[in-house]
């Protein structure tokens, strides 16, 4: 089996991640693994294993014949015999199963508005699910929605995996040792960064020597210029850094002694096992499919999303009981390395594709 990832960039998403993560980990289980980014390249290419075979087609359009034929001789010569398409690079798979049809196709549903599933735009996407052979889904919803809206029998859930990251340490923290909150996500608006800042505002007026830092991906664009103008608003500028892309994502955790998600709507955050990796403490919204990991307040704590109180004062309380915060870092560290681990998504993978 020769097995090829397509995603549109190597940005560090959570799509992304999963991408290389599975890259990474079918080096060693089937006879080659490769990863094609069709847009863009990113951070996560240096994560990849120098076994992975690697290609960027420079994708500059919706339809880009130029860049299919690249991808059809990439596939031709490496003889592969699956495609794994992840989130928005559907598209170029069903052009890439159009046009060359002995390929088998898999669709990965990274679909992060898991809680506004009424508003998902579905026409182009149901229309191309008749060339999937199978949708992997990264939670229940998703599972449930793709087997009622699309066009493929086949739709498997699985929850993302988190593995190891060997990245080299490059960044330091601000702030004091023992008193960091860490949120790992996108500057994107479903992550409601709004919602944290001012949850945040209410911790520092009780800990003003705690600091947050915000480790994501920044757009420059109109919410992240919202997010930084309200930090300034809530005179948050010497207890709030914005820290754009990181590599290094197990360096900074070992820097901080909590983790936080407020997102509105989410899949299974990647963000939230790599806390648990680290050994954190954590607070998230009940979103999506958090519950799967913080399944009881002894993994961690959930909160409503939107709501700056319950945030609050859930990281509050963190901060208050340190023995309490430790005992739940270590039960969510536990759970993650039993059942959110790699071999056992890779086996569940590999049965997909056959």
């Amino acid at each position: 089996m020769r097995v090829l990832q397509l995603i549109d960039s190597l940005e560090a998403g959570g799509a992304e991640r999963m991408a290389v993560n599975l890259a990474n980990a079918l080096r060693t289980k089937i006879e080659a693994s490769y990863i094609c980014t069709t847009r863009a390249e990113g951070l996560l290419k240096n994560a990849l294993h120098d076994e992975v075979g690697y290609l960027f087609l420079k994708r500059t359009k919706t339809i880009d014949f130029s860049a299919l034929k690249r991808l059809i001789r990439f596939i031709k010569k490496e003889q592969i015999t699956v495609v794994h398409a992840h989130a928005s690079s559907y598209f170029m798979g069903t052009l890439l199963k159009l046009a060359y049809p002995k390929v088998n196709f898999v669709w990965h549903d990274h679909y992060g508005n898991s809680e506004f599933l009424d508003q998902r735009p579905k026409q182009i996407l149901k229309w191309c699910s008749r060339t999937f052979k199978a949708i992997i889904t990264v939670n229940a919803k998703l599972a449930i929605w793709d087997k009622q809206h699309l066009n493929c029998k086949t739709v498997e859930f699985l929850p993302n995996f988190v593995v190891s990251n060997e990245a080299k340490p490059q960044t330091k923290l601000n702030g004091k040792q023992g008193k960091r909150i860490l949120c790992l996500a996108n500057l994107r608006p479903q992550k409601d960064h709004n919602t944290l800042l001012k949850a945040f505002k209410k911790i520092n007026e009780q800990f003003p020597d705690w600091t947050l830092h915000c480790v994501g991906k920044d757009f420059e664009d109109s919410y992240s210029t919202e997010i930084k103008v309200l930090a300034e608003e809530l005179e948050l500028e010497q207890n709030v850094f914005f820290y754009g892309s990181c590599e290094d994502t197990q360096q900074i955790i070992s820097q901080v002694d909590i983790g936080v998600l407020s997102s509105k709507s989410e899949g299974l955050p990647l963000a939230l096992l790599e806390y648990g990796q680290g050994g954190l403490a954590v607070v998230a919204t009940n979103v999506g499919d958090c519950d799967l990991v913080i399944s009881e307040k002894a993994y961690g704590c959930l909160v409503p999303a939107t709501n700056i109180n319950a945030l609050a004062n859930a990281i509050t309380s963190y901060i208050e009981h340190n023995a309490i915060r430790m005992q739940t870092g270590v039960a969510l560290q536990s759970i993650v390395a039993s059942s959110f681990s790699e071999e056992a998504s890779v086996k569940r993978i590999l049965a997909i594709y056959a």
